[in-house]
């Protein structure tokens, strides 16, 4: 059995410790003994991004996505991206950055210096907060990918994202025919409630971690603003 090696660790703000680990050729990043994401189950992730792209009806998309993590989203919704559009992430551990740009540097490519993209060291709830008073534009696709699912298990404050008043807030940041799309590694039937009752139109798709239909079944809401 391959041991598991510790390459690096990083504090999450007002959090825990994340931990990047690699198992033979594949790497983890965990919280605790708990795994967030890894090498060898990236489909549902880079799926937030390729099913949100393929159901927007704008043609120069503004997306914003929160959470880097290993870039499996970022990534996905760049190649999916029309022209003129653009790709903002919001990520709150800079660590993530260097691993990116470090012992991740043969996943990331060239997709940091991707002039269609930005990655913002910062909370996605700031960036929400800013369309919404005016400060930036409003998006026509948000995705969130900043914990667990909307039980936040990796850090109180994402509570508040995925709140009544966090998902009106996210619902006000969108365009009208906007699409907020949440990754979750599991169902969750009274959040599926709570997106309806906050005005969005709601779908709900079951996605396997990996794309040959195997592993974990993961949930993605996909909520649209009318």
């Amino acid at each position: 059995m391959l041991p598991r090696e510790t390459i690096a660790t990083a504090d999450i703000p007002d959090g825990e410790t994340l931990t990047l680990v690699s198992h033979g050729r594949d790497f983890i990043i965990m919280l605790g003994r708990d795994e967030l994401m890894g090498t060898r189950m990236q489909f549902s992730e880079e799926q937030l991004a390729e099913l949100t792209l393929a159901e927007l009806a704008a043609p120069k998309p503004r997306v914003l996505i929160g959470g880097y993590g290993m870039g499996f989203t970022y990534r996905a919704a760049l190649d999916r991206l029309p022209a003129g559009g653009s790709v903002t992430v919001a990520e709150i551990v800079p660590e993530i950055l260097d691993w990116a740009a470090g012992p991740l540097a043969h996943l990331t490519g060239d997709s940091l210096s991707d002039d269609r993209g930005k990655v913002v060291i910062c909370d996605v709830a700031a960036l929400i907060d800013d369309a919404n008073d005016g400060t930036t534009g409003k998006y026509d696709a948000i995705l969130l990918d900043v914990d667990n699912g909307p039980d936040g298990i990796v850090r109180d404050a994402n509570y508040r994202i995925y709140s009544r008043t966090g998902l009106a807030k996210a619902r006000d940041a969108l365009n009208r025919g906007g699409i907020l799309a949440i990754w979750s590694a599991a169902p969750d039937y009274k959040f599926t409630q709570r997106l309806k009752e906050g005005g969005f139109d709601v779908e709900v798709r079951e996605v396997r971690a990996r794309p040959n239909n195997k592993g974990p079944r993961h949930t993605i809401w996909f909520a649209r603003k009318p």
